[in-house]
């Protein structure tokens, strides 16, 4: 524990989708009214998908799935896209006061934070590191997953560790195109996204992942996280609420807009550099690229750069894709051989043209 500030440890356990939603309202709507500590919270879930405060459940979720298979729907009160939770993940959150980040953006908070975490996990014998714009890596491949919110005068910020996962299920539960995608291409998904357990002959207990956390969000911030002290009444009181707001419909289905707007495609292109492929899912009322699976037989390196480019024109305006295929290759040292980057835009292009000829 550092010798600054004092805040408080929360481990809250297993619980339901609906109650730690209900605690993320309560505990950053305590903090930004000045009636809460800072706080680092741990928490785990039971199987359920989490859309973003500003995403459509119709257009994220496959709900025939998750009901068959019991997996809770929910909302977060956050942004950012869906995400499948089941107990082989650890969350983390930190509920801090912005006095700590001297005025830093949401961007400068993330690296910050991440930048703390990933001391934790090399802490435990795992090489990893930030990644922007939010997420930490071993060896190339996601391990967790970050986002956050500014209230005010307070911070949320959450992260996912990846002890194990389930990689076909995870897809199943999201309207990712798994039906669409072959034995090729879903190897290819698994080397996006990793785990404690895939990268360490002995996954450490999880009372010592938390404490490799803690003392590194210790260090990093200047706070020492004091255990014990436990939820306020007002919290509590606070939490009870949200849990029956956030449990009916209108809070879970609030955004309602059809699948048929946010269309799975796919493309295939020869190139002299090899074959590439594509599966794509796009916005067509804002026209833009929501999310992106880039797969095939080409060489680049290093191998990461292919990820690093789905991210990169995650949200990407149609119009503005040949730019921003040229700019990351332009940003980013790469081996391609015979690939160049205008074979990446005409890959994107073959998937959109008859989508463009639709709307026309």
């Amino acid at each position: 524990m550092t010798g600054g500030q004092t805040g408080r440890l929360l481990d809250t356990g297993l619980l339901s989708a609906v109650q730690n939603m209900a605690m993320n309202r309560a505990l950053l709507s305590s903090r930004a009214a000045g009636l809460s500590p800072d706080t680092l919270r741990f928490l785990q879930f039971k199987p359920c998908v989490l859309v973003g405060y500003h995403q459509s459940v119709e257009q994220e979720i496959n709900r025939r799935y998750c009901n068959q298979f019991g997996i809770e729907i929910q909302r977060r009160v956050t942004g950012g896209g869906a995400i499948y939770f089941d107990p082989l993940q650890l969350g983390w959150e930190l509920y801090l006061g912005r006095e700590h980040f001297n005025g830093a953006d949401l961007g400068g908070i993330t690296r910050r934070i991440c930048e703390a975490a990933a001391t934790g996990l090399r802490q435990l014998g795992l090489n990893a590191s930030f990644r922007p714009r939010n997420d930490i890596e071993v060896a190339g491949r996601k391990i967790s997953g970050t986002g956050g919110i500014i209230e005010g005068d307070a911070v949320l910020y959450q992260g996912t560790l990846i002890i194990d996962i389930d990689v076909e299920r995870m897809a199943s539960a999201l309207r990712i195109p798994a039906e669409k995608l072959n034995d090729k291409a879903l190897s290819s998904a698994h080397e996006r996204v990793t785990s404690m357990r895939r990268e360490m002959n002995v996954v450490p207990a999880l009372d010592q992942i938390k404490t490799a956390l803690q003392q590194a969000f210790e260090s990093g911030l200047g706070i020492g996280f004091k255990s014990g002290l436990g939820l306020r009444t007002s919290e509590t009181e606070l939490v009870r609420e949200s849990v029956d707001e956030f449990s009916s419909d209108e809070w879970i289905y609030q955004v309602q807009r059809s699948p048929v707007e946010t269309p799975n495609c796919e493309a295939r292109y020869k190139c002299k550099g090899g074959l590439l492929q594509l599966q794509m899912r796009v916005d067509l009322r804002h026209r833009r690229i929501k999310q992106c699976w880039i797969n095939g037989d080409f060489f680049l390196r290093p191998a990461r750069l292919v990820n690093d480019l789905e991210n990169h024109l995650r949200d990407c305006p149609f119009m503005k894709l040949e730019q921003s295929i040229r700019e990351f290759f332009t940003q980013h040292e790469a081996d391609m051989v015979s690939l160049v980057p205008d074979d990446f835009t005409r890959l994107f292009q073959i998937a959109l043209d008859p989508l463009q000829e639709t709307a026309g």
